[in-house]
């Protein structure tokens, strides 16, 4: 996938809005793989339900959205599952991990998928986020710092043309932010990939290509 277009995109729950200035909403928009983009945002403009448009989550938008060309509203299942393994990645705002399960095992549940990371990558990534000795330890009795690692070492366990990150170091230092900002570009540079970054105030600090007000 080159790019990600949105022409005149918009949330069905502001259509009928006039009020709203954006650099996303009601515009032409283009994500180019391999460049950088923040999405800045204030609470209740659209953040999470614009990832979610990307992924494929959920429709209720006027506009169309494009990968190179081909509009997503017409993807059928298979298709998103083909997009979904190998050409999108994404870290939730809510992270959805399994509670019930170790950090690894939500790691490798995935990875059992893509057989995209050896389990020595994995368990190295571990160690560079400062959770390596969390590895067999409850989601659910971590923090939600050292769960949003998890959750971006689980979303490196795939290929991709673009990662989409929502809220990526919320709950995190800026030790913590810089080394998981670090491994993301490491990351998307040896792919090749494009970066979509979302914020309602903190975010990675990286050279954006461009930065968007939602």
């Amino acid at each position: 996938m080159k790019e990600i277009r949105l022409n005149s995109v918009v949330p069905e729950i502001f259509a009928n809005r006039n009020d709203i200035v954006s650099d996303v909403w009601h515009t032409d928009v283009v994500f180019e793989r391999g460049k950088h983009y923040l999405v800045e945002a204030s609470s209740g403009t659209g953040k999470s339900s614009l990832c979610s448009y990307l992924y494929g989550q959920r429709g209720d938008y006027r506009g169309v959205i494009s990968f190179d060309k081909e509009v997503i509203s017409k993807l059928n299942i298979n298709q998103w599952c083909n997009i979904r393994q190998e050409a999108l990645s994404i870290l939730f705002q809510d992270l959805r991990l399994f509670g019930e399960l170790t950090a690894l095992e939500n790691v490798t549940i995935k990875n059992r998928i893509t057989h995209h990371r050896s389990e020595k990558q994995i368990v190295a990534w571990f160690e560079e986020l400062g959770i390596g000795d969390k590895l067999n330890a409850r989601i659910d009795r971590m923090s939600y710092g050292q769960q949003q690692r998890v959750a971006l070492i689980r979303a490196l366990c795939q290929p991709f043309d673009f990662i989409i990150l929502d809220e990526p170091i919320s709950h995190l230092d800026d030790k913590n932010s810089d080394i998981m900002r670090d491994i993301v570009l490491r990351e998307a540079n040896s792919l090749g990939a494009g970066i979509i970054a979302t914020s309602i105030g903190k975010h990675m600090n990286m050279d954006y290509d461009k930065i968007l007000r939602l």
